[in-house]
């Protein structure tokens, strides 16, 4: 599904040019489970922006579902992040002053999309939310907040489900309800790739990538006895 080579971003600093990425090469195939990890700094979210389309590489090819990204326009780039990708975010990104329903609907209704409150439903219903879809963000704990998040970044059904500290806001057993939901997503076919910086929540995902300098160091698959011992560990 995603096909990156020599991906490279840079920033301007002053009167230097700080290289955010560097150089990186990285498949991830369709139905998989991928976290992405490393310090402040290595470059794991500016990955993600170019993974989602919010920001253009300095360099290198990206290509989604065989087609290429990096020659679009900001137009076609904004269609593929309406209708090809949902994010969930560590601060929710939810419009207070309106119910979670049409905070689900939203992207429905940049795509022009009609019975858009019958598609948020059941996106809200895949989550567990749907009992609370007249609420507002303001009436919901940060965990339903997060879920009916991710429900929105559903509810168009994405190829690829990118997702950046989604546990970063919420107490440790929030927190794993999210994971846990995140399983449930990823047993049904939808395309993981989860952002942390916490080691126990990137071993969650079926394959780890840790990052430092803009680079990728490590690439590995996590198996259950492997999981259960970052996880322990916290590392």
């Amino acid at each position: 599904m995603i096909r990156i080579r020599q991906l490279t971003k840079l920033y301007p600093m002053g009167d230097e040019l700080v290289r955010a990425l560097d150089g990186v090469d990285v498949d991830i195939n369709a139905g998989e489970f991928v976290s992405i990890t490393g310090q402040s700094g290595s470059g794991k979210s500016t990955l993600m922006h170019l993974m989602g389309c919010l920001d253009r590489p300095t360099s290198g090819t990206y290509e989604l579902d065989g087609q290429s990204i990096s020659v679009l326009s900001t137009h076609q780039l904004a269609r593929i992040r309406n209708q090809r990708i949902g994010f969930v975010f560590q601060t929710f990104n939810l419009i207070n002053r309106t119910s979670a329903i049409d905070n689900v609907a939203v992207p429905l209704f940049y795509a022009r999309k009609t019975r858009t409150r019958q598609a948020a439903k059941r996106a809200l219903a895949r989550v567990g939310m749907d009992h609370r879809a007249h609420h507002r963000p303001s009436e919901l704990s940060g965990g339903e907040r997060q879920r009916v998040a991710t429900a929105r970044a559903i509810v168009n059904d994405p190829l690829l489900l990118l997702a950046d500290e989604p546990t970063g806001n919420l107490d440790s057993k929030t927190g794993a309800q999210i994971l846990e939901l995140f399983h449930e997503l990823h047993q049904s076919g939808v395309t993981i790739v989860l952002v942390t910086h916490e080691m126990s929540v990137a071993a969650q995902a079926q394959r780890v990538i840790r990052m430092a300098d803009g680079k990728i160091v490590e690439d590995r698959t996590i198996d259950d006895a492997m999981r259960a011992q970052m996880i322990q560990a916290g590392i």
